[in-house]
């Protein structure tokens, strides 16, 4: 079992490095890489091989483990992956794997009965239903939201573990403001997920306030030294976000109390689905009810409000009856315009 944990935690290094082609491979780099990931995590401190290192590598270019990794070797001495978006993470489940994970969700089925394993749920349905079309081939009973169009889903691993393992990050981001990509160095916190799109929560080096950046918008990060890593130091990130619709939230921000009509069609839909888990009916009306919901006032609220259209209306507070009001009459005049 020792033998297999130390072999994965090669290929995976190895594959990571290969992934990384902003920078050339050498032999002597693979080595030096694995060799620093197990002292990391096996406190192993005599490093590995270099026979060691090629052997792994013929093993994953084989079929032995499934992988058929296209690794090659440009100009005699460096190592990279022939097809940029392969990565052994993506290869196909074998039937070993498939029935070894099949176990694992019958005992998850077994424990989500449990009041301890509620959210477990729904995880394991979806676990249960992937499983069931690699092993069959059959139609899926579950069809999820998501868009693989999306940019930034392969960077939610590298990044879960940069936070795991308290590392600061050099990342290069381009902000849809920018008409180019900066770079400043990051301490991740939290990863955030809102509508399928995916937001690191981190702290600028040179900045005392805490910043999110979106997933999709990062070109690039490369690891700096643990050392130097500044922990956060503020309230539970579950606190922080509890008054809060989306992602978008300063420190200073406070929760405001919004008061919102809804018509009597949309009313049951509010009802079923909350806005927000603070949601509270103040009044119903033959033609409506009353809501109440305490969160701060950011675009992600203001988008919700506006998704429903004439079938929503803003009572309180003035400030953000104002912005809604604004926005409308920004979207008419641009309908007046085309029309004209």
């Amino acid at each position: 079992m020792a033998i297999n944990k130390l072999a994965l935690i090669r290929y995976k290094t190895i594959d990571k490095c290969l992934l990384n082609r902003y920078r050339k491979w050498t032999l002597e780099d693979l080595i030096t890489k694995v060799s620093e990931a197990l002292y990391e995590y096996e406190g192993i401190e005599n490093g590995v091989s270099k026979r060691t290192i090629q052997a792994d590598i013929q093993l994953m270019r084989s079929d032995k483990l499934g992988y058929n990794a296209p690794i090659v070797v440009i100009n005699r001495k460096f190592y990279t992956y022939e097809d940029p978006s392969y990565s052994i993470s993506h290869s196909r489940l074998t039937d070993v794997d498939i029935d070894k994970m099949n176990e694992i969700v019958s005992v998850l089925k077994q424990m989500s009965g449990f009041d301890y394993f509620d959210e477990m749920n729904d995880i394991v349905t979806r676990l249960e239903n992937s499983l069931r079309k690699s092993s069959t081939n059959g139609q899926s009973y579950i069809q999820l939201e998501g868009n693989h169009l999306l940019k930034g889903i392969n960077l939610i691993s590298p990044l879960y573990q940069a936070i795991l393992k308290k590392i600061p990050l050099l990342i290069t981001y381009k902000s849809f403001k920018s008409g180019e990509a900066r770079q400043a160095v990051y301490y991740p916190y939290l990863l955030k997920e809102y509508r399928n799109r995916w937001f690191l929560i981190c702290k600028p080096k040179k900045a005392n306030t805490l910043q999110t950046l979106a997933l999709d918008r990062i070109e690039d990060f490369m690891e700096m030294q643990p050392k130097d890593f500044v922990p956060y130091e503020g309230i539970d990130f579950d606190r922080y976000y509890s008054d809060t619709l989306g992602v978008t939230k300063t420190e200073k921000d406070r929760p405001h109390k919004v008061i919102l009509w809804v018509n009597r069609q949309n009313a049951p839909y509010v009802l079923t689905k909350p806005l927000h888990g603070s949601q509270q009916v103040l009044k119903e009306e033959d033609n409506g009810i009353l809501i109440r919901i305490d969160v701060v006032l950011n675009f992600e609220l203001e988008r919700e409000i506006l998704g429903f259209g004439e079938c929503m209306k803003v009572l309180a507070p003035r400030l953000l009856t104002k912005k809604i009001n604004a926005r409308i009459k920004k979207m008419h005049q641009m309908y007046e315009e085309k029309d004209s």
